[in-house]
């Protein structure tokens, strides 16, 4: 499961401070334990939160989900209807009527915009709040997001914990990729590790070169518990080294990651499919994880990584939206539950988002209809991390084109996770030039709290 480079061979091996490699982490050319000291320099106090973001791929459209215009022309409103939900006055689509039922349980922002229409671009400015292209990526952003600075400013809540994981990457261009992980112009010790597969046998997603034998890793991994159990070489370590050690050892991230411990009534709930990735992200942050990102795929709707992409030229939207809306409804409905039922709210927020919203407009061609990309205006979901719920902020126009009332920019949404963690939404850290930068030029949305 856990990728070592370069593990000592005997205790006194440790004396003489090899570096001790920790792919867990996704890092390259710096141990663990620097990282550790790195992180502590910016360490934050509310060290019992956390954040799940259930990031959905490609740009839901707000007008088949959210913010639906049932007065607006055909042409504008799509092909679905509102329903009530169980607060007055916050309607949400017909085909999520989970979600109706536990309104009082969330908040819908329905204003939030910006201005990248790509979706890459959507990705680097929603996530970090900049939307500048990191050289030589074609994709990542060159400022860190949101991910990375939790790397960056926490430690994870219990021993042999990360701060942040992803959970469910997709392959772009190469190597994996999830929301929030790019580290950016900071050094790549901050990047965050992504997870892939079954979650049964959970993998780190890293390079061949730094992979190596699977095998030989685990054989190296059990060398260095015996090895640590053995010649109490563990006392031999400083604090922070201890800390890389205690993630390879400790086995708080296995047990996390092995859903076998779950009930499988529980499981069986979330259902399959991504619903067990969500699963395994909540018992990431219910073992201490401080963020973890996880996706919302399109249920098998289209090939590629961002399959809410709904062209007409890529598929017919109602079409794609009758097979995703029922899996995401129980999906999203199932997981505010379970952080309810468990008392996590009060400590877990969860965000449900993608990278921009559609275009008012419909699309037609030969009888399929779909809506293009629109980042003027999006809706997304908050719950959890003791906000006030039953709510909604902010409003579109008449056609859902842009903010009428309350609008939010992206920074002011990553403000509130910082601000939820306990991180200065505003510290500023220098760039490769030396020019300090902020974490964040926005507010944290006043009317969560």
């Amino acid at each position: 499961m856990f990728q070592v480079n370069g593990v000592a061979e005997a205790a006194t091996a440790f004396h003489r401070r090899r570096f001790l490699q920790a792919g867990f982490l996704g890092l390259g050319g710096l141990t663990l334990g620097q990282m550790n000291r790195l992180t502590a320099a910016g360490a934050a106090t509310k060290s019992d939160t956390a954040v799940i973001l259930l990031f959905v791929h490609g740009g839901p459209s707000h007008l088949e989900t959210y913010d639906m215009k049932p007065l607006a022309a055909a042409e504008i409103r799509g092909p679905f209807e509102p329903i009530r939900t169980n607060v007055s006055g916050i309607d949400v689509c017909e085909h999520l009527p989970k979600h109706a039922k536990l309104a009082d349980k969330f908040t819908l922002i329905r204003s939030c915009t910006h201005e990248e229409a790509d979706h890459f671009a959507g990705h680097r400015r929603f996530l970090s709040g900049y939307g500048t292209l990191k050289p030589g990526t074609g994709y990542e952003s060159y400022y860190p997001q949101v991910g990375a600075v939790v790397t960056r400013m926490l430690h994870g809540r219990e021993r042999g914990m990360p701060p942040a994981i992803a959970v469910g990457g997709v392959v772009v261009n190469g190597p994996d990729y999830a929301a929030g992980v790019s580290e950016g112009y900071w050094s790549p010790i901050y990047r965050v590790p992504i997870v892939n597969g079954g979650l049964r046998d959970a993998s780190l997603t890293v390079t061949p070169d730094r992979l190596g034998d699977r095998r030989q890793l685990q054989s190296n991994l059990d060398r260095l518990r015996r090895d640590a159990d053995q010649t109490g070489m563990m006392s031999a370590l400083d604090e922070f080294d201890r800390q890389a050690v205690d993630v390879l050892t400790s086995g708080n991230a296995e047990r996390a990651f092995d859903l076998n411990r779950e009930d499988p009534r529980v499981r069986e709930k979330y259902g399959d499919g991504y619903g067990q990735e969500v699963l395994t992200a909540r018992r990431l942050v219910e073992a201490g994880v401080r963020f973890v990102t996880v996706r919302a795929p399109g249920s098998g709707v289209g090939t590629k990584a961002y399959d809410w992409d709904d062209h007409a030229v890529n598929w017919d939207m109602r079409t794609a939206m009758l097979a995703r809306l029922p899996k995401y409804d129980h999906i999203v409905s199932t997981l505010i539950e379970d952080l309810f039922d468990r008392g996590l709210h009060q400590r877990v927020m969860l965000i449900v988002t993608g990278e921009f919203g559609r275009t008012p407009r419909l699309e037609f061609k030969d009888g399929v209809i779909g809506r293009d990309h629109w980042p003027s205006a999006m809706s997304m979901l908050v719950t959890g991390g003791g906000i006030r719920t039953g709510q909604v902020i902010g409003a579109t126009d008449h056609i859902g084109s842009r903010p009428s009332e309350r609008p939010l920019d992206p920074h002011d949404v990553l403000a509130t996770i910082y601000q939820h963690l306990g991180i200065d939404p505003h510290t500023h850290i220098a760039d490769p030039q030396g020019r300090p930068i902020a974490l964040t030029h926005g507010t944290p949305i006043a009317e969560l709290f």
